[in-house]
């Protein structure tokens, strides 16, 4: 006589399998950390954006209208003072110091330099045309750079530069930023990078962006 084992049919209530969810939630898991990760690293590159951008603007706003920090009240842009004749006209060091002597004061020195302020920190603040902003930047920053040129030891009257690094300071660092900038197209968070890059215009040059 052949025995049938009882066939149990269970019901009520299940409990789940701690397996079966752990291998269900962690393509979501993953997935969302991905995420949040895209999105901070996002954050930081808009507010590098955001604050070298402020650089820029500041410079520019203090020399135009003499706030008393770097440039004195009542020697601004607007009150007649040039932009370019009290840093230049003191370059005491470095290959280019005659040709640095006669740019500072020169009106052609004045706006170029003014508007290169101007236009790279309305870039970097809106997050447009951040490619242009890093070329015009770099340009800037190199050019300030050789004015201080720090790999002297000695300014041409025999005294100390007082130079803190022989290669690396604030200029090349600001330099290194803004191509960063540019190439991790940072004006896509908290910027009108997105729209910016939909312009047919600047779809067809990408250089624009």
């Amino acid at each position: 006589m052949a025995v049938h084992q009882p066939t149990h049919r269970t019901s009520g209530l299940h409990l789940p399998s701690l397996r079966g969810n752990r291998a269900a939630s962690a393509p979501g898991s993953a997935e969302s950390a991905r995420t949040g990760t895209r999105t901070a690293r996002a954050c930081v590159w808009a507010s590098a954006r955001v604050l070298m951008g402020f650089v820029f603007l500041w410079a520019f706003l203090d020399k135009t209208f003499g706030f008393g920090y770097a440039t004195a009240s009542g020697k601004g842009w607007v009150d007649g003072g040039s932009p370019t004749e009290g840093f230049l006209g003191h370059v005491a060091v470095g290959p280019m110091e005659s040709t640095f002597h006669s740019w500072a004061g020169a009106a052609w020195a004045d706006w170029l330099f003014m508007l290169g302020l101007l236009g790279i920190g309305l870039a970097l603040v809106a997050g447009v045309a951040l490619r242009l902003a890093a070329l015009a930047g770099t340009v800037m920053m190199a050019l300030m750079w050789v004015a201080e040129w720090p790999p002297a030891r000695h300014l041409s009257d025999g005294s100390a530069s007082m130079s803190t690094n022989p290669f690396v300071d604030y200029h090349v660092i600001y330099a290194v930023v803004l191509v960063a900038l540019a190439a991790a197209s940072a004006g896509d968070a908290f910027g009108l990078g997105r729209l910016w890059a939909r312009l047919p215009l600047v779809r067809d040059h990408g250089w624009l962006r």
